[in-house]
């Protein structure tokens, strides 16, 4: 199973970027997923999906900012951020696993990360 993350890059503050996560290999129905690290922080849940997209949930700091969505026929989760703050600052990565619990705690399979950047 590979997830790969991509759209990242720096945006100023007030602005937006959308992450796209495209999953392969052997999987069958999953949950997925981001996480983020910032610099000399703990990794932290971002938000999660349900496999069929009908649920979504998300950390406190994100919410009515953040949305993530998915396309089942492109196996791509997408993480639309708007009203970025410079402490969005992170690494951003994907993550998938059996259900959307345990994409919010412990997943099963993580992608490689992609920077986002807030300058203030």
């Amino acid at each position: 199973v590979q997830l790969q993350a991509s759209g990242g890059g720096l945006v100023q503050a007030g602005g937006s970027l959308r992450l796209s996560c495209a999953i392969s290999g052997r999987i069958s129905s999953y949950a997925m997923g981001w996480f983020r690290q910032a610099p000399g922080k703990e990794r932290e849940f971002v938000g999660a999906i349900s496999w069929s997209g009908a649920n979504t949930y998300y950390a406190d700091f994100v919410k009515g900012r953040f949305t993530i969505s998915r396309d089942i026929a492109k196996n791509t989760v997408y993480l639309q951020m708007n009203s970025l703050k410079p402490e969005d600052m992170a690494v951003y990565y994907c993550v998938a696993g059996d259900n959307s619990a345990v994409v919010r705690t412990t997943p099963h399979y993580w992608g490689r990360g992609t920077l986002v950047t807030v300058s203030s």
